[in-house]
């Protein structure tokens, strides 16, 4: 089993990221059942506006993402949140996962993000996060992926401007608690869909 966390934070790195820190509770979770994991911060690489799987100008490295996406039965995306909305990387990356719609395994009719399961953690400075959860998961379920429940964590440090403090805080529990239960919602669910897959769409007509 794998999973992959596409961090949707606006930093490059090394700068630290809240949603890298919260994200990696999920992640670390899963490994301690067996799972490997990979993370991909989406502010680091080149990511073209599009819609479509293959490069959109030379140097598009979307291309290489995907296909780490598609190596992994888990994925979760972090976010922060601004204006209520997820980031605009976060929000490019699944605008290029579109394609998902009508890419399918070898039989040429499973589509390719079916029998894979997703989860969102979310961080910020202001409200939001459930909106942000439900945007995102929206998507995916589209494009085919399966969402458990409870298969989310956040943080947000409350109405009013200021700085952005998960880094610094103490009051973790409930969000770490919290992600660690995706984390198994997640696997749980996962495991079940290799025993049991989602069958192909009916054929039209049918």
């Amino acid at each position: 089993m794998r999973a992959i966390c596409l961090n949707g934070t606006l930093k490059r790195s090394p700068e630290e990221s809240s949603g890298g820190s919260l994200s990696e509770v999920v992640m670390a979770a899963l490994r301690e059942e067996g799972v490997e994991t990979d993370a991909i911060r989406l502010a680091d690489h080149r990511i073209e506006p599009g819609t479509v799987s293959e490069a959109v100008v030379e140097g598009d490295e979307w291309p290489a993402i995907r296909e780490r996406i598609l190596a992994a039965e888990i994925l979760v995306v972090a976010t922060p949140t601004w204006f209520g909305q997820p980031s605009s990387a976060a929000k490019r990356a699944l605008e290029r996962m579109n394609p998902f719609l009508s890419e399918t395994y070898d039989d040429g009719e499973t589509p390719i993000a079916f029998n894979r399961v997703a989860g969102v953690v979310v961080v910020g400075k202001e409200d939001g996060a459930h909106h942000c959860i439900s945007e995102i998961s929206g998507a995916l379920i589209d494009i085919g992926y399966t969402i458990p429940g409870q298969a989310w964590t956040y943080w947000n440090k409350g109405p009013g401007p200021g700085d952005e403090d998960w880094l610094t805080t103490n009051e973790r529990e409930w969000s770490i608690t919290t992600g660690r239960t995706a984390a198994r919602n997640l696997l749980a669910v996962a495991r079940a869909l290799q025993g049991h897959p989602i069958p192909a769409p009916a054929p039209s007509g049918s």
